[in-house]
């Protein structure tokens, strides 16, 4: 499972999010892996996720490995650089929190022990590409799949302080809280001024951005960059829209998560297209503000 970034340079995340998958998509239909053997609850549209198999304390060094391959083939590929997903309920996030971490040997119990898996990794894939290939996300505060933290601030501290001790380290993102309801608009809390401040290097923001806000915060000094998802994904050429502070396309979140290669994925018109053809594209997106 792989996203792709734009940014000026190309960087690739790189997440093992097994704990949420289902059996029938895993090969000979083995159970997904995680810190636990807690299934996770059912949400809303009732989908029933399978039981996870908690990985044996011997079997975590394999995977640890499994990230410095997957960075030194990213780098082969041709990426200038890859991003750790430690973030939104995968593997790594669900070590860290405990909530979804009940283990009883290193990898569990303390702060430290449940940042130790986290912490491997990146001594890992840092040794085998270089700091300055890497980037690593962090959302202590996000409730996903049954993955929070009792005391997210310690937890996002602990691991910003960690990344201090890689010299040159390319950047560490981190997700806001989730917005606030403030006279009836939602709002952007700013939550990581803490790490922000902590934090040595490169510093970047996400969360429910747009391009006012994001230019704000970066402008205040409250991050030096800020990342988009939700609107780079319905607006290819995001970059040049806010450039020209042009109208955007409104993403369709029922094809966020989806199989479909195309619909959700690669459908949505870059500006200039949707000027010329867009009445005739079979799937349309309409414009938000």
């Amino acid at each position: 499972m792989v996203q792709a970034q734009a940014a000026t340079e190309a960087a690739i995340p790189l997440m093992a999010p097994y704990k949420m998958g289902r059996s029938l998509r895993i090969p000979n239909g083995q159970a997904p892996i995680s810190s636990t053997d807690k299934q996770i609850t059912p949400d809303d549209s009732h989908m029933v996720y399978s039981k996870p198999r908690r990985l044996r304390t011997d079997e975590i060094p394999q995977i640890v490995d499994d990230f410095r391959v997957a960075a030194r083939n990213a780098i082969e590929a041709g990426f200038d650089g890859v991003e750790i997903h430690g973030a939104h309920g995968y593997l790594i996030d669900q070590f860290m929190k405990d909530s979804a971490n009940d283990r009883t040997d290193q990898y569990g119990g303390s702060l430290e022990n449940r940042c130790r898996f986290a912490v491997e990794v990146i001594d890992a894939v840092v040794a085998e590409v270089g700091a300055d290939r890497v980037g690593v996300r962090l959302s202590p505060y996000i409730d996903f799949m049954d993955c929070f933290d009792s005391d997210p601030e310690a937890l996002g501290s602990y691991m910003v302080q960690r990344l201090n001790k890689y010299p040159g380290l390319l950047y560490c993102h981190m997700v806001e809280p989730r917005m606030a309801i403030v006279e009836g608009r939602r709002k952007i809390t700013h939550g990581l001024l803490p790490f922000r401040k902590q934090f040595n290097g490169t510093f970047i923001a996400s969360g429910g951005y747009d391009r006012e806000e994001g230019n704000k915060v970066v402008d205040d000094g409250y991050a030096d960059l800020v990342a988009y998802g939700r609107l780079f994904l319905g607006n290819p050429d995001l970059p040049r829209r806010f450039e020209l502070n042009a109208p955007l396309n409104k993403y369709d979140r029922s094809t966020f998560y989806t199989h479909n290669s195309v619909v959700g994925y690669t459908d949505y018109p870059f500006l200039e297209e949707k000027k010329e053809d867009s009445a005739t594209r079979p799937h349309s997106h309409t414009n938000q503000s």
